[in-house]
């Protein structure tokens, strides 16, 4: 007689039962702002309270996330704390971008990011991904984690550089590693809204390592500047080439240029490298699950040679890697403020609020989802996946500010896994003992150590 197997559940801190003292809540946030919220938090529809900071407001209801996110997202800005962790790195760049500029910069980008655009970078994906993972052929263990950081590398410099970022691929993961563990944190600072001029002891730590990013966006630059000169019939038509081609008196600065690159370089490639990492890992703790997207993929790939097709042609495979991305979300905070004070249903929403619609708080809700926190891939098999609501589901973010490159995402993703699932089976040892970690995105703290042995 067939048993439904118990559903795994990954490992993720246990919300706190009393809430923690103004010091303690203040090393918390600095060191995992993911052990912050308590029981309540994932229970009630919304929080309000006020903070250290001032006002907080912890929104899960989807219809109050709806209201902030489109509804009423002009009354809505990026919340001062979250642009003090963000702006030093990314300064102008799509993700921090606000008012005119970021439409501008908006505006420059879409036409790469359009499904037939989107389309053509799959070949180059799938290239990618088979010279990577060559270096399986002969098992043994690997870090998927840091192995994903490179991959995922790999294919936004093919795809949107053609290739052509300056800098070395070998040191780069260790140089995101270091901006993220430095500048991509808390400071406590921040949470009491601080003039910026008084300086962060973890942004002084990370100034030798943005100089580094900020060097390869400037060698790129030159070196494609000097091919769109030397030959522009032939240089490529990529991200890269369009954004210098946005330059201009009514486009973009040669600043927003290079903010833009950057955002891409250091972040555009990092939440779709960290979902992968997570669905690996979950799949080898429910190998159930992992059997049932072996032999979908072995299905599709024995049919199906055209890597655009694959995303659709494969449900369980997209199915895995959706709830990871529920479990795990790259980005597990999205941050707003209200320019003026209003009110939603019974909630006020005071001018200046910190409102938090936290995908991770979200998608673990008790009242949102059936046994939040197990991995359960079938909440997203055809016949279940529409019945999600729109707003209780947010890994790309929601409104005029969705992330620009989920469709990318996605499709990286289902080549990604296609490929080393059908090649290669990744299993946990000893020593993979993940710890989720809040530092812009959802990380493994101790990486993700695994065994890899080819498949038969």
């Amino acid at each position: 007689m067939d048993t439904q197997p118990v559903p795994f559940v990954p490992p993720a801190p246990r919300p706190r039962t009393t809430p923690p003292s103004t010091l303690e809540m203040m090393r918390i946030v600095y060191r995992n702002p993911l052990e912050l919220w308590g029981e309540h938090t994932y229970n009630e529809p919304w929080i309000s309270a006020n903070g250290v900071g001032g006002h907080l407001i912890v929104a899960n209801d989807p219809g109050l996330i709806r209201h902030v996110l489109i509804d009423n997202a002009k009354n809505y800005k990026m919340a001062t704390v979250r642009q003090m962790i963000l702006r030093p790195i990314l300064r102008d760049g799509l993700l921090t971008a606000e008012g005119e500029v970021w439409k501008r910069s908006r505006k420059a980008m879409a036409p790469v990011f359009t499904p037939r655009h989107i389309f053509g970078f799959a070949e180059p994906m799938l290239r990618r991904t088979m010279q990577f993972v060559a270096r399986y052929d002969e098992g043994g263990m690997t870090d998927v984690a840091h192995d994903m950081t490179l991959l995922t590398y790999d294919i936004l410099a093919e795809t949107l550089f053609s290739g052509e970022i300056a800098g070395e691929p070998g040191s780069f993961a260790q140089e995101i590693d270091r901006l993220f563990e430095t500048m991509g944190r808390v400071d406590p600072l921040d949470l009491l809204r601080a003039p910026e001029w008084l300086p962060r002891l973890t942004r002084i730590r990370g100034r030798k390592t943005m100089a580094y990013f900020r060097k390869i966006v400037t060698d790129t630059v030159k070196m494609r500047e000097e091919r769109l000169k030397r030959d522009p019939d032939t240089a490529p038509q990529d991200f890269l080439t369009l954004l210098l081609r946005a330059e201009g008196p009514d486009g973009l600065t040669r600043a927003e240029v290079e903010d833009n690159i950057i955002t891409f370089i250091g972040a555009g490639h990092e939440t779709t490298a960290r979902a992968l990492g997570w669905t690996i890992y979950c799949l080898a703790e429910a190998p159930w699950e992992r059997e049932k997207v072996e032999r979908e993929i072995e299905a599709v790939l024995a049919r199906e040679p055209d890597p655009t097709k694959w995303l659709d042609a494969m449900p369980f495979t997209r199915a895995a890697f959706e709830e990871a991305l529920r479990l795990y979300p790259p980005a597990p905070s999205i941050n707003r403020e209200p320019i003026e004070t209003e009110t939603w249903n019974d909630l006020v929403l005071p001018k200046r609020a910190a409102v938090l619609v936290m995908p991770w708080v979200v998608h673990r809700h008790r009242k949102l989802w059936d046994m939040p926190d197990a991995f359960m891939p079938e909440r997203f098999h055809p016949g279940n996946r529409e019945k999600i609501d729109r707003f209780q589901y947010l890994p790309f973010g929601a409104g005029p500010r969705i992330c620009i490159g989920a469709s990318f995402a996605m499709q990286e993703a289902i080549i990604a896994l296609a490929v080393m699932l059908s090649r290669f089976r990744f299993d946990v040892t000893a020593e993979t003992k993940p710890w989720p970690v809040q530092k812009l995105t959802t990380q493994p703290q101790g990486g993700l150590p695994m065994q890899v042995t080819r498949r038969v």
